[in-house]
């Protein structure tokens, strides 16, 4: 809670003593005159702030209404201009009459004589209200408007980051099921390891990926996971490399950035390739660098271009996540060569 008030605490103080130095310079240096002045009108000051970033611009500018906006802002300054202007007649020129002797020539202030209503409105004092009760608001509200921008620009990322990750469940969901299903066919006595191994994988997914960033070890740990699930299917007709080389094994990662490679290549490598298939695959981290590359054999006949968009649903996922949590930081290249197909990324885990 005192966290969320600080920066409002220092915003308010910084600008008091900003507008007492400038105020008492006027005054020909009498500070602690002008302090009580400046307090006078800082009511005003946050009556108009908050009105405008907690009431006025959250409800009608993100809204697209910039009509009503328009209208609002105008009343609120208007109020606001009005509101300073009495504190001038009502409270701060009465301050300055009981503290001087003869204040139109110590403090070269002179007071307006008349009704309040004909001080109010006089058209001098009221450019200068103006500006007075705009200088330091206006300040503010660029302040939170900006952090409201950023708060809803983040908002809109992570709502899409969440997006692609929910995309990765099914898809890789769905893909180990249908290995599930063709173990269960031959009633193989792999079937219960396999199971167990899935329940594994789903439990990371489901309650261990919920943080921004997770150990890279661990994340290595589930890839590991998901290639002994795919070897249980293709037993020994498949040709399989994995070579890990950590130098240290400490480092970070977004989780589950590596899963859809290694799953494009089982998917729609390996089980469309009758003979021979094989996959390599290579990690190696050396500083904050990460190197990972995938390559798989493909099948001699390309298949149908519904098949193709639908194995690049993990890679597009990848791609996008990719530009989200590593902007400047990644390469990831992907190479249809006349026998393969090769993934190569690249990342620095630290900014």
């Amino acid at each position: 809670m005192k966290a969320k008030y600080l920066p409002h605490l220092l915003f308010w103080i910084v600008n008091i003593a900003l507008i007492t130095l400038i105020f008492g310079a006027q005054l020909h240096g009498h500070y602690l005159i002008a302090l009580p002045a400046v307090l006078m009108v800082v009511p005003v000051h946050a009556f108009y702030f908050y009105g405008l970033s907690y009431y006025i611009i959250p409800r009608y500018f993100f809204r697209h209404q910039f009509v009503r906006l328009f209208f609002a802002c105008l009343i609120c300054t208007v109020l606001a201009t009005l509101l300073f202007r009495a504190v001038d007649i009502l409270f701060v020129d009465p301050f300055f009459q009981a503290v001087s002797d003869n204040p139109a020539n110590d403090f070269r202030w002179h007071v307006a004589q008349g009704r309040f209503i004909d001080r109010l409105f006089q058209p001098a004092d009221i450019a200068s209200a103006f500006i007075g009760s705009n200088s330091v608001v206006w300040i503010g509200v660029s302040i939170k408007f900006i952090k409201m921008w950023y708060e809803k620009r983040d908002a809109a990322t992570q709502a899409e980051l969440n997006f692609l990750k929910s995309q990765i469940h099914p898809h890789f969901l769905f893909n180990t099921l249908n290995n599930l299903y063709a173990l269960s066919l031959t009633q193989s006595a792999q079937t219960p390891d396999v199971i167990l191994g899935l329940s594994k994988i789903l439990r990371y997914m489901l309650y261990e990926c919920n943080t921004a960033l997770v150990s890279l070890r661990k994340d290595i740990e589930i890839l590991n996971s998901y290639i002994a699930l795919e070897k249980i299917r293709y037993e020994e007709r498949l040709e399989l490399n994995v070579n890990v080389h950590l130098d240290d094994g400490m480092q970070q990662i977004a989780p589950l950035l590596l899963l859809p490679l290694v799953e494009n290549a089982f998917k729609h490598g390996v089980s469309e390739t009758e003979e021979c298939p094989w996959i390599n695959i290579e990690l190696k981290t050396k500083g904050d660098k990460l190197t990972f590359n995938v390559s798989n054999s493909k099948p001699e006949t390309a298949p149908e271009k519904p098949a193709m968009h639908y194995s690049k649903i993990g890679l597009a996922n990848v791609r996008k996540r990719l530009e989200l949590l590593y902007p400047g930081r990644h390469v990831l290249q992907a190479y249809d060569e006349e026998d393969c197909f090769i993934s190569i990324l690249e990342i620095e885990l630290t900014d």
